[in-house]
């Protein structure tokens, strides 16, 4: 929905209510993800696109419709073989469109989430598909607040926390809750779109290690970049599909590349040379996340070597080191596990403890990122 929203911006500012269809789900083969988005209003004009043109033409009808009664309709669309095809398929698919009418009236927060898309501050939509709750009922959820109502403040308490779990990852997708927000239960179908790019992962050290890492990452929704100065190891045949792969000098790669409260950094290097100049900027950086491998003395002496660059005890404390949670790991493989784990305890405010040694609830929701 990104790429329209300049015109539904100008659309709801005019006062000019629309139809907007966004695709909520997608099996086998689809020309667009879910999220993708097409829009309609009552002068017939229309912006984005959910299927490459196989369905349109009765989006466009549903869209018009939406707007003249006022209700939310939830479709699924088939397509044929021969109509894949066309689109440039290989074989046929079916899409589920959520087709809801937006107005200042019946969607108030909706300017406010345009302007945070468009200024590239996080936010996420959560929307009602099916289920008791209101359909086409919305939520819109910032990291420090929320708007709207999905009808139940115990629904809207769960969405919000999933909200922000996914938005943290930049991932889109459904979820399913009871009336009351019950996670066991699926009567309540939400959908929870992300308008954040993914965060980064940043590894330095293409050693064995540094590969394990980089796929945990990548399969907890990070963009993930390997750097190394030594180009004989840094090859992306040594690496997951997917994973960016950089010959340069950490250090150097670093300071000229962006980060932001949701990066993260591991330093896999295990060699002063590479490591002390790459944390003296990394610890001056805003990453949420800084984590160094090697031993407590190696720790030690890496200290004492960022102490004479003058870096100071706060910047100093954010050092993850020796990185991870203690998890007995010993394969790349577990300890890949164990920084995972540590990253994901210090997003959340989660303490590392075994949960059968914690009393309460499992997701308190007090917890939020940090």
């Amino acid at each position: 929905m990104r790429e329209i929203l300049p015109a539904l911006r100008r659309w709801y500012e005019s006062g000019t209510p629309f139809g907007l269809a966004t695709v909520v789900a997608v099996t086998r083969s689809a020309p667009r993800g879910p999220g993708a988005a097409m829009a309609v209003n009552p002068e017939d004009e229309v912006v984005g696109s959910v299927s490459g043109g196989c369905v349109e033409g009765a989006v466009f009808e549903l869209a018009k419709e939406v707007v003249e009664t006022g209700q939310a309709q939830l479709e699924r669309f088939g397509y044929s073989d021969e109509d894949a095809f066309a689109v440039g398929l290989t074989c046929g698919g079916e899409i589920t469109l959520l087709v809801r009418p937006v107005s200042q009236a019946t969607d108030p927060a909706f300017a406010e989430v345009a302007e945070a898309v468009a200024d590239q501050r996080p936010v996420a939509m959560a929307t009602v598909l099916d289920g008791p709750a209101p359909r086409g009922a919305t939520l819109a959820v910032w990291p420090e607040r929320v708007s709207g109502t999905l009808g139940s403040g115990g629904l809207d308490a769960a969405v919000a926390a999933d909200a922000r779990g996914e938005l943290a990852q930049g991932a889109t997708g459904q979820r399913h809750y009871g009336p009351h927000g019950e996670r066991r239960e699926d009567d309540v179908a939400v959908f929870l779109q992300s308008f954040a790019p993914p965060p980064r992962m940043l590894v330095f050290g293409a050693i064995d290690f540094a590969a394990a890492v980089a796929r945990i990452g990548a399969f907890l929704g990070y963009r993930v970049t390997v750097c190394d100065a030594r180009p004989v190891f840094a090859t992306p045949k040594r690496f997951p599909e997917g994973v960016e792969v950089v010959v340069d000098w950490p250090h150097r790669y670093l300071r000229n590349t962006q980060t932001d409260g949701r990066t993260v950094i591991c330093v896999l290097t295990h060699d002063p040379k590479f490591d002390v100049p790459l944390l003296e900027v990394a610890l001056r950086s805003p990453a949420a996340y800084v984590g160094a491998m090697g031993s407590r003395r190696t720790h030690e002496d890496r200290l004492k070597a960022l102490r004479e660059t003058g870096l100071e005890d706060a910047e100093l404390a954010r050092l993850r080191s020796p990185i991870g949670l203690d998890l007995g790991a010993r394969t790349p493989e577990e300890v890949a596990v164990s920084i995972a784990a540590e990253m994901v305890a210090l997003r959340w405010g989660g303490s590392g403890t075994a949960l059968t040694e914690t009393a309460g609830a499992i997701h308190p929701p007090h917890l939020k990122p940090v």
